[in-house]
C-alpha cells in the first residue's frame, strides 16, 4: 500500500503480497529492503512485525524496518524478527533522550534518523502532526552526536511520482557532508536515481516507480552492490 498525498486520507493498494515483491526483488539482485509499517505509524506501536518475520525468514534480504517503533521492546521486536536496521523519526524529533538511548545501546550503525519534513518543519505520527521544529536544526543536534545514517523525505512529494526534492537534498548533503544520506519520496526514472546518486547519496528509496513498471529494476544494475 502507497499513500499517494500526506494531505489526504486516500491511499492505492496494490495486488502484491509482501513476501512475492520480496522474492521478486532479492531474484533481481537487491539486497536491502525498507520496510514500512503504516498501520504501525498510524496506531503508534508495531502492527505488521509477522510479515517483517517471514520476509527475512523466506529471502536473504537485508531489511530496514519502520513504523511504529516507540520503545525498547518494539526495536527489540524489531530486531528479533529479522531487522538488520531500525528508522525512528516520530521520537527521534520528539523525544530525543530516548533517541540517544537508543543510538547508545544498540549503536548508530543499527539506527537510521527518519526526518519527514514539510515546507522546511519535521512532521510526525505518520506525517499527521506538523510540528515547529527546523528539520536541518533536527539533522544538525544527531549530526553532532554522532548520527550515521539519516532518511530524509519531502513528504508532499512522496508517492506522487514528481520528482526528488534535489534542492533539498543537495543542501543536506552540503551542510552535513559526514553523514551518509538516503533519500526517499517522488523517484520517478532512472534518471532521477542517477541524478541522487551524483549528489553523492548514500542510497534511494522507492516504492510506486516500482510497483507501477515506471522503473525496472534491470535498468538500475549499476546502482545495486
Amino acid at each position: 500500500m502507497a499513500k499517494l498525498s500526506p494531505n489526504s486520507t486516500e491511499e492505492k493498494w496494490y495486488d502484491k503480497s509482501p513476501l512475492d515483491l520480496a522474492n521478486y526483488f532479492e531474484d533481481h539482485g537487491v539486497k536491502w529492503v525498507h520496510f514500512v509499517d503504516l498501520d504501525g505509524a498510524q496506531k503508534e506501536k508495531l502492527v505488521n512485525y509477522h510479515v517483517l518475520e517471514i520476509i527475512a525468514n523466506y529471502t536473504n534480504l537485508k531489511i530496514n524496518y519502520s513504523g511504529g517503533i516507540r520503545t525498547d521492546g518494539d526495536i527489540q521486536t524489531a530486531l528479533d524478527c529479522g531487522a538488520k536496521t531500525i528508522t525512528a523519526a516520530s521520537v527521534a524529533a520528539t523525544s530525543p533522550d530516548t533517541f540517544m538511548t537508543w543510538m547508545i545501546t544498540y549503536g548508530a550503525g543499527k539506527l537510521i534518523l527518519g526526518i519527514d519534513q514539510k515546507e522546511g518543519f519535521i512532521t510526525t505520527r505518520g506525517w499527521r502532526n506538523q510540528t515547529a521544529f527546523p528539520y536541518l536544526e533536527k539533522i544538525e543536534y544527531y549530526s553532532d552526536r554522532g548520527i550515521q545514517f539519516v532518511k530524509v523525505t519531502d513528504v508532499a512529494r512522496d508517492g506522487l511520482l514528481e520528482g526528488p526534492n534535489f534542492k533539498m537534498y543537495e543542501e543536506v548533503r552540503n551542510k552535513f557532508p559526514e553523514i551518509q544520506l538516503v533519500a526517499s519520496g517522488g523517484v520517478r526514472s532512472v534518471e532521477d536515481v542517477r541524478k541522487l546518486n551524483d549528489l553523492g547519496l548514500f542510497a534511494v528509496i522507492m516504492a510506486r516507480s516500482l510497483y507501477e513498471d515506471r522503473i525496472h529494476i534491470k535498468d538500475l544494475k549499476e546502482f545495486l552492490d
